[in-house]
């Protein structure tokens, strides 16, 4: 089992740019220390008839696919627009 020391801690802690106490070092090495044990722990199941996934849900593309189409042309497209000038739509000013 691997076990993190304290020197690790302040290393990592150093790295994140945080400012621990000596106690707060304590508690970071034990907290550390069990989810290290957990993820080993993981590492002890049978998998190797599982596939792997990207993702625990089977999830589906539900948009259309992107293929080309006509599209309306550009006059009649600014004929929507309530102020048009040089082929553009006019818009208010946003900047002072």
């Amino acid at each position: 089992m691997v076990e993190i020391s304290k020197e690790q801690v302040k290393h990592v802690a150093h790295l994140a740019r945080l400012a621990l106490t000596d106690e707060e070092v304590e508690s970071m090495t034990k907290h550390l220390g069990d989810i290290i044990h957990y993820a080993e722990l993981l590492n002890e199941l049978e998998t190797t008839d599982v596939a792997p996934t990207a993702h625990v849900l089977d999830l589906k593309n539900v948009m259309r696919k992107d293929e080309p189409r006509k599209w309306i042309e550009r006059d009649d497209a600014l004929k929507n627009g309530p102020d048009v000038k040089d082929g553009q739509f006019r818009v208010p000013s946003i900047l002072e």
